[in-house]
Parts: C-alpha cells; sequence; structure tokens
C-alpha cells in the first residue's frame, strides 16, 4: 500500500516537472527540481501514504534532516522547488492549501561579486589568447577571444554561450544586438558594441574558412571538429585561456567564466550604470540580486555597455 501511495507522489512531481518543462528552463534546472523533490519525500516520517500526508510537522522534520548535511543555498534551493511544486498541486486542485510558509527557510548570505583581480587583468587576458599558441595542437583564437568577449562585454551567463545560434546576432550597425534565451527561459536583448561585434564578426570569418558556411539555426560556439561546443568544452576552453595569459592566481576561486560576467557587471557600476539597467543586461529575475554590484546611477544600456573599457581592447584587435 505504501509503495503504491509513494508512487502517486512520484507520479504527481512527474506531472510538476512536465508543466516545468514547457516553460523551456535548462536541463540543470529540472534536474535540480527533480532531486530535491524526491530527496525530502524520502527524507519524510512517517513516510506520507498521500501528499496531503505531507504536513508542515512532517515537512519541516524532513527539511530538517536535508539540512543536517548541506550548505543554506541548497537548502534554500530545495525549499523553492517545494514552494513551486504545492503551488502547482493548488492550482490543480490536488491540494487545498501550501504548507510551504510554515516550514522554515534559511536565510541567504547576500552573494558577493567575484570579479577577475587586478585592474588590467581582462585587456591582458584577451590580448594573450589573441596571439596564437604554438604550443596549441590547433590554435584558434578568434573563437576563444570571442568566448571571452560574450562574458566580459555582454555578461552572458556559460548556458547562454550554449544555447546561442548564429541567426541570434542581428540588428544594423550601431543597433547591433544579442538576443539570449536566459535563466528560466527569460528572453533579454543585450545591446553590444563596435568592439565586440568586430569580434564576432571575425570569429564567423575564421569558422566559415573551418567549416563552410552555416545556417542561422546553427550553434554559433563550436569546437575544433565543428560540433556544437558543450558545458565541459567550454569550461575547459575558458581554464585553459586563464592559463595561457598567465591569470590563473587572479581568478576567484570556483568563479571561472563567472568571473568575466562578474567582471562585465562591476565594470559597468564602475562607469556609471545603474542597478536596473545592469538587472535587464544581466537578466536577473530580481533587482535584489544586482544590488551587490552597483549603489550609483547611469545613462541607458547601450550607453553602459559603450562605456564597458574592456570594449576598447577588442576594438584594437579586430
Amino acid at each position: 500500500m505504501g509503495l503504491m501511495q509513494q508512487n502517486a507522489i512520484t507520479a504527481l512531481i512527474d506531472d510538476f516537472l512536465t508543466a516545468r518543462a514547457a516553460r523551456k528552463p535548462s536541463v540543470h534546472t529540472l534536474s535540480a527540481y527533480r532531486r530535491d523533490l524526491h530527496l525530502v519525500v524520502q527524507l519524510a516520517e512517517p513516510a506520507p501514504l498521500t501528499v496531503s500526508d505531507l504536513s508542515p510537522r512532517v515537512l519541516r522534520g524532513a527539511f530538517a534532516r536535508f539540512a543536517a548535511d548541506r550548505a543554506p543555498a541548497s537548502v534554500s534551493r530545495a525549499w523553492s522547488s517545494w514552494n513551486a511544486f504545492f503551488t502547482f498541486l493548488v492550482v490543480e486542485g490536488v491540494v487545498a492549501g501550501n504548507p510551504m510558509p510554515a516550514v522554515d527557510r534559511p536565510r541567504q548570505v547576500p552573494l558577493s561579486p567575484k570579479p577577475l583581480r587586478g585592474e588590467e587583468t581582462p585587456e591582458e587576458l584577451l590580448r594573450a589568447v589573441n596571439t596564437s599558441d604554438e604550443r596549441q595542437r590547433d590554435p584558434w583564437p578568434e573563437r576563444d577571444v570571442a568566448v571571452l568577449a560574450l562574458a566580459l562585454c555582454a555578461g552572458l551567463r556559460l548556458s547562454e554561450m550554449l544555447a546561442l545560434r548564429i541567426g541570434s546576432i542581428g540588428g544594423r550597425d550601431g543597433e547591433r544586438r544579442i538576443e539570449v534565451s536566459g535563466k528560466g527561459g527569460r528572453p533579454r536583448t543585450v545591446p553590444i558594441d563596435a568592439g565586440l561585434d568586430a569580434a564576432l564578426v571575425r570569429y564567423a570569418d575564421s569558422r566559415r574558412v573551418r567549416f563552410g558556411r552555416a545556417g542561422a539555426t546553427a550553434p554559433l560556439l563550436v569546437d575544433r571538429q565543428g560540433a556544437a561546443l558543450q558545458r565541459g568544452g567550454l569550461q575547459y576552453l575558458v581554464r585553459s585561456c586563464y592559463q595561457r595569459a598567465g591569470v590563473g592566481d587572479r581568478v576567484p576561486r570556483g568563479a571561472q567564466l563567472h568571473a568575466l560576467r562578474h567582471t562585465f557587471a562591476t565594470r559597468l557600476a564602475e562607469d556609471g550604470a545603474n542597478a536596473s539597467e545592469i538587472m535587464r543586461l544581466l537578466g536577473h529575475a530580481s533587482l535584489a540580486t544586482t544590488q551587490s554590484y552597483i549603489e550609483v546611477t547611469a545613462d541607458q544600456q547601450r550607453a553602459a555597455v559603450s562605456a564597458n573599457r574592456t570594449n576598447r581592447v577588442l576594438r584594437e584587435l579586430c
């Protein structure tokens, strides 16, 4: 009997995940939902016979056990997963109310930005990577510079880079932009300055020489065999760029590609962008997330991007 009811809860979780998938979140987001939901069910005591048995008391106990050996951020993420799950069940008429407000949620310590250390580090990195390294088996500096520039001058996340297509870049001269599929499936448009645009055009030309012309729906970033770059390959590419430039000691621990995105945000703040503009450019869902970067005022998005000092070296290189 208990096993059958446990499967019923599992079926409801599957229904929830199917509904969430329609919003086109990342594979990693769906995996996190699935993992958090199943783990908390397994920790619930007594074992729930129906979803209605997941009372505030049972859930508080399950979350206490879940939190025993996990960071507050992981517990907070799991709480959000369960809150979303119960919200779905209420909407579907499966349960009468959401018990999660009665379950304590750990207070999150505000995340601090982790930009590259050193005033000229981004420029040194781009200049070093722009030079062909004969130690590489198949150097492709045009591609490597373009990858770094997408994070340094457009603030893209790793997943957003991997989702880019050739047709994601468009607009007339002076109004060039990138259409980004952001976190949680939220689309946004990021204006790009002439320096980044030149780097992307140069990369596209080099790619065409290597593999021929590709259509608008083809992945923008590819490996040395012409296949779409994958998560591990992109992470390795960024790490190797740091090593080649000799700036590995200036990368905050655990940041890697995200350090480039944080550098983009902190430089925008230093150059006068306000929190609202940075929020839109980074694709943050909440202004509170952006506030850690900035307490100053600014111009419009395009003026903020044009003021990004890293664009200057790209104009020199391209």
